[in-house]
């Protein structure tokens, strides 16, 4: 009867149907087994199109076998084909699920690929034998030659698939690097240390091309990245190595040293341009090198597979593997990349590693300093926020639920449609936590973004003051960080004065909510200072500190966090030329935690007229924020202390791009408190004006 069935040994429709599966089946084994390579990725393409092809033939060939079939009394070979058949059609319906969230779905998901590949296994630990007992029950000589030429004919279509994938990787295997350095590379500090001064090295220890670790907009076509993409636009990092004032002073450092120098500042501000080779003699390259237009790029970031806490950008990077297409951002090619990295995205995820999570990972840039190779005399430590943030109460060693970590403030959650959300499990984080990090990375800068007018630089300075101010709030880390203002400002004075008194005043600061010291980040070229003013009842100014001139230059003698670092022979280091430093002369930041004060005695003019009516008594010391200042009452001293920052200080930006520019940075009020006191008449009973009675609140 076998031979007379429209799926016999024989038949077309069988011989089709067995060539797709072992065609698939041969594909789907080097998807699942081999490593990454060209060949593979082509097989996923070859594997999908087959796929989709013998859907049709296959699904016929189950319903004409069945209906050959149907009327056999149920045996072990008649369950095996029942079994078989299922879990193909699973197999059949998974895989359409899985190309179809490779072609337009955001993400892939797990389960379905899962899915498929437990039901191929099931389809054919059922189908072998079923098509085994068929062939050895059924001992007629009639029967076997078909067999072998179907046989034959299956496993000639299985080779000739992987022959196939195999030249098509060899006619293209994807983008192709030259990884080495330019002929004219100088290797000053030998050749073992091709990118000395900084520590950065690479897994190979030699050049990566440079668009190995470039093209951070592919990352973000419709369906994959481009919540992140959008953020990290920018942000800090992107802008790292295009930032004008960062090009003046590398270019005054090359000048001064020789490019090759600049590669002290490659590992952290450009490390596309380092890794290159671009940072090398005098060249256009210095100012308009690779990667100038991504800094700290996506695959920069996420290549890096080993970093140490000494700082200097100590870290080693490695060169993913590309994917086939992977730079195309328009076309049939991107159309395929996105599909690859979707549906065999095992080397894609290694760019996501939990040591990204760490703080440990952040200090790799995140401490800095100059030893006797930089400036020729010896080790001076530079800003350091990551040894600042261990030290202090918001680490507790052992207690995650009580430490803040980098990540938590200045990648806090966001609610995400990103592929990557959800990516990791944080002990206060579900699996299916709809949110991702924020690749904003929003810290202090305010005026780089504005600068260079970057895609959603007003989104950027706007959160960027909301930070400065302490109004930015990370609802995952609302139970252990601090309210109110990032650094709180207590003002304190005389319960009372009279006409030609010394009015002695009192300002407390104190590191409120700063993971760090503050400021952090280099205090050569930062500024936070407080401005001071005392109004008398007439509204007319009797004292001021630290107010700025026309030309945006703060007053001397005001009261100012910053530093002084000084070169061997006791210059001020004012120009950011941080390669000629040895030490400091003057420092003063505030420790997470701790306060700093700074006291004034102003003179309380004698022509100030006390109120008669207004009672004796403490100052109206109520703490506030004002939009405009508020005149004082008719018989008291109104005092005002606000607390400024801007990133740059005003001597740098003229030296750098220019008086003629007009440029100054954006001046941040990060806090503001008011301080009233009651101007009386002399008695005898009235106590000394200078008296140490507090006469001020907390903050916002």
């Amino acid at each position: 009867m076998a031979k007379h069935v429209r799926t016999g040994w024989s038949s077309g429709i069988t011989r089709i149907a067995l060539a797709a599966l072992i065609v698939e089946l041969a594909t789907g084994f080097v998807i699942t087994l081999a490593p990454f390579h060209p060949a593979v990725e082509w097989s996923v393409l070859l594997h999908t199109a087959v796929g989709l092809l013998a859907v049709a033939p296959i699904t016929w060939y189950l319903v004409r076998h069945w209906q050959d079939y149907r009327r056999y009394n149920l045996s072990d070979v008649v369950l095996l084909g029942y079994v078989g058949a299922l879990a193909l059609l699973v197999c059949a319906l998974s895989g359409l699920v899985v190309t179809w969230q490779g072609l337009f779905g955001l993400r892939m998901s797990p389960a379905w690929r899962n899915v498929h590949l437990w039901s191929t296994v099931a389809a054919l630990a059922a189908s072998l034998p079923h098509g085994l007992l068929v062939y050895f029950r059924d001992r007629s000589p009639v029967k076997r030659p078909p067999v072998r030429r179907l046989v034959g004919w299956s496993a000639g279509a299985g080779a000739l698939a992987l022959i196939f994938a195999a030249g098509c990787a060899l006619l293209y295997p994807g983008p192709r690097y030259d990884n080495a350095f330019p002929d004219d590379y100088s290797f000053v500090y030998g050749p073992d240390r091709p990118f000395a001064p900084s520590l950065a090295v690479t897994s190979t220890g030699g050049a990566f091309d440079a668009d190995s670790l470039a093209g951070s907009r592919t990352c973000g076509s419709a369906r994959c990245h481009s919540q992140i993409l959008e953020e990290w636009l920018p942000s800090a990092h992107r802008y790292a190595a295009q930032d004008p004032l960062f090009q003046k002073v590398q270019s005054v450092m090359a000048e001064q040293n020789g490019p090759e120098s600049t590669r002290y500042c490659g590992g952290c501000h450009d490390p596309i341009s380092l890794f290159s080779g671009s940072k090398n003699l005098f060249t256009d390259a210095l100012t308009n090198a690779p990667g100038y237009h991504e800094g700290v790029s996506c695959l920069a970031c996420h290549s890096i597979r080993e970093t140490d806490l000494q700082g200097n950008a100590n870290y080693v990077m490695t060169q993913p593997p590309a994917y086939l297409w992977q730079w195309q951002e328009t076309g049939a090619g991107k159309l395929l990349s996105d599909f690859l990295i979707r549906t065999y995205p095992a080397q894609h995820r290694q760019l996501s590693k939990r040591m990204f999570k760490a703080p440990e990972y952040c200090a790799a840039c995140h401490k800095q300093f100059i030893d006797q190779e930089v400036n020729r005399v010896g080790w001076v430590q530079l800003q350091n926020q990551y040894d600042n943030w261990k030290a202090s109460h918001w680490f507790v060693d052992g207690q995650p639920e009580r430490t803040i970590e980098c990540r938590e403030c200045h990648m806090p959650l966001v609610e995400s449609q990103d592929p990557a959300r959800g990516d990791a499990v944080d002990y206060n984080r579900s699996p299916d936590d709809r949110r991702h990090r924020s690749h904003r990375f929003i810290a202090a800068n305010s005026l780089v973004p504005a600068m260079l007018q970057l895609e959603g630089w007003q989104e950027q300075v706007r959160l960027t003051e909301e930070w400065l101010k302490g109004t930015f709030e990370i609802p995952e880390i609302r139970d252990k960080w601090r309210d109110g203002p990032v650094v709180a400002m207590s003002l304190e004075g005389p319960p009372q004065v009279s006409p030609g008194d010394d009015v002695r005043l009192r300002l407390v600061l104190t590191a409120n909510k700063v993971g760090h010291d503050f400021p952090t980040g280099p205090l050569d070229i930062i500024q936070s200072w407080v401005e001071l003013h005392v109004y008398g009842p007439d509204g007319e100014e009797i004292f001021s500190s630290g107010t700025r001139d026309e030309r945006h230059f703060i007053a001397p003698g005001s009261f100012l966090f910053k530093a002084e670092p000084v070169d061997q022979y006791g210059n001020l280091i004012d120009r950011h030329n941080l390669w000629e430093m040895v030490g400091v002369r003057y420092r003063r930041a505030l420790f997470p935690g701790y306060s700093d004060v700074v006291e004034y005695l102003v003179d309380c003019p004698s022509t100030v007229a006390p109120a008669a009516e207004r009672p004796q008594g403490p100052a109206d010391s109520a703490s506030r924020t004002f939009e405009l200042p508020a005149p004082a009452r008719p018989g008291e001293l109104r005092v005002e202390a606000k607390l400024l920052y801007r990133k740059v200080d005003q001597f740098l930006i003229n030296f750098l791009l220019g008086e003629d520019a007009g440029l100054t940075a954006p001046v941040v009020e990060m806090n503001r408190v008011e301080l009233r006191i009651p101007v009386v008449e002399r008695t005898a009973a009235l106590p000394p004006a200078d008296g140490a009675a507090p006469a001020a609140g907390g903050g916002r």
